[in-house]
């Protein structure tokens, strides 16, 4: 097949309290990570990194706002923010008063070939 589609709001949710949506997996992707997660109002996330994966990460702030506890620095989000992370980067969102809503997107360093100016 050349492309698959899934509505996040179609995919179960699991991991811890049901905040994740395991998009990678229903997608089939191969080549990074990718899920979607959903905070509830004034929920800690799991505080992390990616170590052992060796995985730089990105999340997309899509609804909400809260805070991500970095390295020991709490940081304000907010909807549109985009974040990076180092793989031994320490980090942990935790919801605001609305909840927060992100997609995580991962892949090894190294794995991306930039093409071209874009």
């Amino acid at each position: 097949m050349a492309y698959s589609k899934v509505n996040v709001h179609d995919i179960e949710p699991g991991g811890p309290g049901g905040a994740v949506r395991f998009v990678r997996r229903e997608l089939g992707v191969e080549a990074f990570g990718i899920n979607w997660f959903e905070l509830p109002p004034n929920f800690g996330g799991r505080v992390h990194d990616e170590r052992e994966s060796g995985q730089e990460e990105v999340n997309v702030i899509v609804h909400g706002s809260g805070t991500y506890a970095i390295d020991g620095e709490d940081v304000a989000v907010r909807e549109g923010d985009v974040l990076r992370f180092d793989p031994e980067t320490t980090r942990g969102p935790t919801s605001g008063p609305d909840g927060l809503t992100f997609v995580a997107v991962g892949a090894r360093r190294g794995s991306y070939e930039p093409r071209g100016h874009f």
